[in-house]
């Protein structure tokens, strides 16, 4: 039986159509940006509607260097970043709009440096509770982290032993 006339033209255009497109792909894909990573994200209890803080640390081993410039809690109605200082015996407090996380560093956000506060929290913050959060950085990326209510930072499962 011989082949309709159309089908080797449409064969022969199916293979031009697939050899084209190979062609105008990229040979390799874009590897995938590292976002930071955090780690022994912990807040001290707090009442409701009153303000809590958020400390953690944040490591950034494999992505270019990056920025946090925001923070989103279901659990307060705002969440910022601040530094505490003391200078010349002087304790200060200020708001920041990004804190850099340079590649391959580390940033902590503890009592006395940079943190995190929850204010006018929509429920208390009791010892032992946990919630989530979300930050957010200057390159678009977004990382989950859970803050665990207690009196002083999680113990890393290593020290445990």
């Amino acid at each position: 039986m011989k082949a309709p006339p159309m089908l080797p033209l449409l064969a022969t255009l199916l293979v031009a159509a697939s050899a084209t497109a190979a062609a105008a792909a990229p040979a390799t894909a874009a590897p995938a940006t590292a976002a930071p990573v955090v780690s022994a994200a912990w807040s001290r209890p707090a009442g409701q509607g009153t303000t809590g803080g958020g400390y953690f640390t944040l490591t950034n081993p494999k992505g270019p260097a990056d920025a946090l410039v925001g923070v989103e809690t279901p659990v307060a109605g705002m969440a910022m970043m601040h530094r505490s200082s003391t200078q010349g015996g002087v304790a200060t407090m200020a708001m920041v709009d990004a804190v850099a996380v340079p590649k391959g560093a580390t940033v902590t956000f503890a009592p006395g440096g940079y943190h995190l506060m929850f204010t006018d929290l929509k429920r208390p913050l009791k010892l032992g509770d946990s919630f989530p959060a979300t930050l957010k950085f200057r390159s678009g990326a977004k990382v989950k982290a859970t803050f665990v209510v207690g009196l002083a930072p999680p113990v890393a499962a290593a020290s445990k032993r």
